[in-house]
């Protein structure tokens, strides 16, 4: 921080207490100046020296046969105006980051220009302006934070457009040349310990991060704030990941985490602003974006405050390019009257259209139709958003204010391709079939039937056997194809074991034939055993091993094997019926089938169930 002194006596003025100040002289005073609610006793001579206004009040007082000034709205209030008589009387006046706007502002107020006196106030102040504050990152932040108080003065002086072009420069450079200190906002390190320009701190230093200045700007109000980050994106110079990252730390530091304090009346209003100057600064450049986590978090805040429909718009948008990047916490967002959900469902369906929409046609554009089936396999973010959108749909499911057709239109935004595997979505499924038991047998039906069981691992499927939730055609699907991946688990593992004997056969025959044609050795009777004996003894071990090792059938629940097999049972017991009467002309008793699929219906725990639906 830099100071200035001014003058050379050090003599100050004398607080009498109540508002009154003097100046210790042995001449009488002749001129009361008050500014707001204190007394100045001074004299004219030094005041009319440095002060074009004053001359003109103490001219109009004369004439009132007054000597008593008021000066009315001064800027910087009395403590700006004693800094002024000081330097009137030739008194030590000290310039700091934190005065210096006032004094500017006060000398302006009383005109104390080069026309009046050489070297005046005015152009003292100037100096201290361009040649230290403009030069320092802190002192330059903390003049603009104090030109707040001192509008419009300040900003008539153009004291605000020059701080906040001295900090947008600074941020402009490149960090490897900074030699100032940057941690205004921050817990000193080691590393950070840079003195001003020109003292290089010695010893080698870490490497300044790219966002160094992000934190120290976190301090401005939001109107200030929005036009330094105005100023640094005009430039050109500036990353945009380093502007999302400041974006991101302001936001952090001045919105509230608590909802109660988002929507309470005393701050709602700052906050909207406050959110929507955030969203409006946002980079616009294709594929620099903040993190997708945050966007979403702005959404929220931005529903909850009762953003415009242009803000929500816009994060809408960037969400909808960086869907991939989102968690389904990051998509939970709480729903707003007169919405009866829990979460705001469209509004995520409305970003996941989006997504696939802009995903399709990067496809189109980018892709040839004889590669569009590698298309999943080298774009992950197809993959991961339907991953995302099921596991959003397992917690949306809970809520029993979603209905069918809400949870049906998000389960099909997710293309079929985007879904490799279907246990995911068939958790989202039994959730909503647990939570919505008053649905009907064929709304169960038709949501079901956006699962396909055949995308069902082994786990999921043994689990989807056994649910008592799920309609009877879809267990029958799950036991029908999880015995066909069984008996091709089957098939080929004695496929294997052939091939293995075969090569083994073969291989016994060619060695003992070489080595006996070689050396003219008869065959002995033992080799000609092996030959006929072993294989068929290792082929039965081979098939009762593998007997033992398919263990695809035994997998499944005994309850729905015995479903599965009495179905087939009944079925193939029909059709042998049906080709007896054909042929002899007489009808047997549908004794033993009726029993069969009584017992069917009796073995089941779904006795409430007479047919398959």
């Amino acid at each position: 921080m830099k100071f200035m002194k001014l003058g050379s006596k050090q003599d100050t003025f004398q607080d009498q207490g109540k508002g009154v100040r003097y100046v210790p002289s042995e001449l009488a005073t002749d001129v009361t100046i008050i500014v707001g609610e204190v007394i100045f006793y001074l004299h004219k001579f030094p005041l009319l020296s440095k002060s074009n206004r004053l001359q003109r009040l103490v001219s109009k007082a004369n004439e009132e046969n007054s000597d008593e000034i008021q000066l009315v709205d001064f800027p910087g209030g009395p403590k700006a105006f004693e800094i002024c008589a000081k330097f009137c009387y030739g008194m030590t006046v000290t310039l700091n980051p934190y005065n210096v706007v006032a004094a500017r502002c006060a000398a302006e107020y009383l005109e104390m220009t080069e026309d009046v006196d050489r070297g005046n106030l005015i152009f003292k102040i100037e100096v201290f302006l361009n040649s230290s504050v403009f030069r320092s990152w802190k002192d330059s932040i903390i003049v603009l934070q104090t030109t707040k108080l001192l509008l419009p003065w300040s900003e008539d002086l153009k004291v605000v457009g020059r701080c906040i072009d001295s900090i947008a420069s600074k941020t402009s450079i490149d960090p490897s040349s900074i030699t100032w200190s940057y941690t205004y906002n921050r817990k000193v390190a080691v590393s950070d310990k840079i003195t001003e320009v020109g003292m290089k701190f010695p010893g080698k230093l870490e490497s300044v991060p790219k966002d160094w200045w992000v934190e120290d700007i976190c301090e401005l109000d939001i109107d200030l704030y929005k036009r330094v980050m105005v100023a640094v994106k005009s430039k050109g110079r500036m990353d945009g990941s380093v502007i999302s990252e400041a974006l991101r730390i302001y936001a952090m530091r001045w919105l509230p985490d608590s909802i109660e304090a988002l929507v309470s009346e005393a701050h709602s209003r700052r906050n909207k602003s406050l959110l929507e100057t955030i969203i409006c600064l946002l980079p616009s450049d294709k594929g620099v974006t903040c993190s997708c986590s945050f966007l979403l978090k702005l959404l929220k805040v931005a529903i909850l405050v009762g953003a415009d429909d242009s803000s929500r718009d816009a994060l809408v948008k960037s969400i909808g390019v960086k869907l991939d990047e989102a968690s389904v916490n990051d998509l939970l967002v709480p729903a707003r009257s007169p919405q009866t959900t829990v979460y705001d469902v469209n509004l995520v369906k409305c970003i996941v259209n989006r997504f696939m929409a802009r995903e399709r046609s990067s496809r189109d554009k980018n892709i040839s139709p004889k590669s569009t089936n590698d298309f999943i396999l080298g774009h992950a973010s197809w993959l991961k958003v339907g991953k995302l959108i099921d596991g959003y749909l397992a917690e949306i499911a809970r809520d029993p204010n979603v209905s069918l057709s809400i949870f049906i239109e998000l389960l099909q935004a997710i293309p079929e391709s985007a879904r490799p595997i279907h246990d995911a979505l068939y958790e989202a499924i039994d959730i909503y079939l647990q939570e919505h038991s008053s649905l009907t047998k064929a709304e169960r039906k038709h949501l079901c039937g956006f699962m396909d069981v055949r995308k069902l691992t082994m786990g999921a499927s043994m689990h989807a056997a056994q649910n008592e939730r799920l309609p009877l055609r879809t267990v029958v699907q799950v036991l029908f194809f999880e015995q066909i991946r069984a008996s091709a688990g089957i098939q080929a593992l004695n496929h294997r074991n052939t091939d293995a004997v075969d090569c083994t056969r073969k291989t016994e025959e060619y060695w003992p034939k070489t080595l006996l044609e070689k050396n003219n050795i008869p065959k002995p009777s033992s080799v000609i055993k092996m030959k006929g004996e072993d294989p068929q003894k290792n082929m039965k071990l081979v098939k009762k091993g593998s007997q033992n090792r398919s263990s695809g059938p035994q997998l499944l629940p005994s309850r729905s094997r015995r479903i599965f097999d009495k179905m087939f049972a009944g079925k193939a017991f029909g059709n042998r019926e049906n080709r007896s009467s054909e042929t002899s002309g007489s009808s047997q008793s549908p004794t033993s089938r009726s029993k069969g699929e009584m017992k069917f219906s009796s073995s089941s725990s779904r006795n409430r169930r007479h047919s398959i639906s």
